[in-house]
C-alpha cells in the first residue's frame, strides 16, 4: 500500500528546490557524506527519503568541516513528488534531528545551483576572551584567554588581504582543490566586550582556510608575531609557518550570496544571534 500511495505523489519532471540551513556542527562530520558518522548532507537526504521514499542527492553552497555550525548554508534538490515548494521546510523539520533545521525552502530555475550560482560565502569566527569559562557560549566560540588580543593589530594584519590573492600558506594538503586563488570580498575583526570576531567574505574558500588564518592572526593580536611577519608569511605562501588551526567550534558559514535569490534578508542574512556581554 505504501508503494501505490507513493507512485501518487510522483512527478514527471522535477521541480528544483533551494533550502537555507542552520545547523549545529558539535556532533556532526560536517557536511558532506562519510561512509561513518553524522553529517548535514546525509541526514538530509535520509529525511527526504523518508518523506517521499526515494533517494534523492542534495547538493551544498559549500563544504564545512567537522564541528563547523552555519547560520544559512544553502543547498538544492530535485524533487520527484508534488510536495509544494514552500511546504519543504515543514516536511523535513519534522523528520530531522534537533541539531539541524531548515529555515525556509522555496522553488527555483533548474539552471540554479546552490554552489555554482553563489557569488560569496561569509564566514564569522568567534572568540571568547573572558577568564572565566562560560557554559553558555562554550559550543559557539574558541575560548581564547591566556594572552590579551590587540585588535587594532589584527584589523591591520588582515586589510591588506583585500582583493584576489594566491593564498597558499592557508592551503591544506588533503585539500582537492587544484589551486589557491581566493577573491577576498570583505574582512574585519572587531571587538565587543568580552567576544572578538572576525568575519572574512570571498567568492570561495580553501578547506580549512579561515581557521588556519585566524589561527595565525591570534598570533598578531597576542604579540608573537608582527604585522609585517604577518604580511609576509601568506604573500611569500610560507605554508610551514601556519601551524596552528583554530578550534572548529567558533567558525560559522554566517550567509551565501546570490545574485536572484528567492528568500527574504531575515532568512539567510544574518541569523547567527551574537553574544555582546560587557566586561566586568
Amino acid at each position: 500500500m505504501a508503494a501505490k500511495n507513493h507512485k501518487l505523489i510522483t512527478n514527471s519532471k522535477p521541480q528544483r528546490i533551494a533550502l537555507v540551513i542552520q545547523y549545529s556542527g558539535t556532533h556532526l562530520y560536517g557536511w558532506q557524506k562519510q561512509p561513518q558518522g553524522r553529517t548535514v548532507q546525509s541526514e538530509i537526504e535520509r529525511a527526504i527519503d523518508n518523506a517521499i521514499r526515494r533517494p534523492v542527492s542534495i547538493y551544498g553552497a559549500g563544504r564545512t568541516d567537522s564541528g563547523v555550525h552555519a547560520a544559512a548554508q544553502v543547498a538544492h534538490f530535485d524533487n520527484p513528488s508534488v510536495i509544494p515548494a514552500n511546504s519543504w521546510a515543514a516536511v523535513l523539520n519534522s523528520r530531522l534531528p534537533d541539531d539541524i533545521v531548515i529555515r525556509a525552502s522555496a522553488p527555483v530555475d533548474d539552471r540554479w545551483h546552490a554552489r555554482f550560482s553563489a557569488s560569496y560565502r561569509r564566514y564569522r569566527y568567534t572568540i571568547y576572551t573572558a577568564a572565566q569559562p562560560n557554559l553558555f557560549v562554550r559550543p559557539y566560540s574558541w575560548h581564547y584567554y591566556q594572552q590579551p588580543l590587540v585588535i587594532e593589530r589584527m584589523q591591520a594584519a588582515v586589510a591588506p588581504m583585500l582583493g584576489t590573492h594566491h593564498l597558499a600558506a592557508f592551503h591544506r594538503t588533503d585539500s582537492g582543490r587544484s589551486h589557491s586563488w581566493v577573491d577576498i570580498q570583505d574582512v574585519s575583526c572587531h571587538q565587543s566586550g568580552d567576544f572578538v570576531q572576525i568575519e572574512i567574505q570571498a567568492n570561495g574558500f580553501l578547506y580549512g582556510m579561515v581557521r588556519l588564518l585566524v589561527g595565525l592572526l591570534i598570533q598578531v593580536g597576542n604579540g608573537d608575531l608582527s604585522i609585517a611577519e604577518f604580511t609576509k608569511i601568506w604573500q611569500t605562501e610560507q605554508r610551514s609557518q601556519v601551524r596552528h588551526s583554530a578550534p572548529a567550534k567558533g567558525l560559522c558559514l554566517l550567509r551565501v550570496g546570490y545574485p536572484d535569490f528567492p528568500f527574504p534578508k531575515s532568512v539567510w542574512y544574518d541569523t547567527q544571534p551574537q553574544f555582546l556581554l560587557p566586561t566586568t
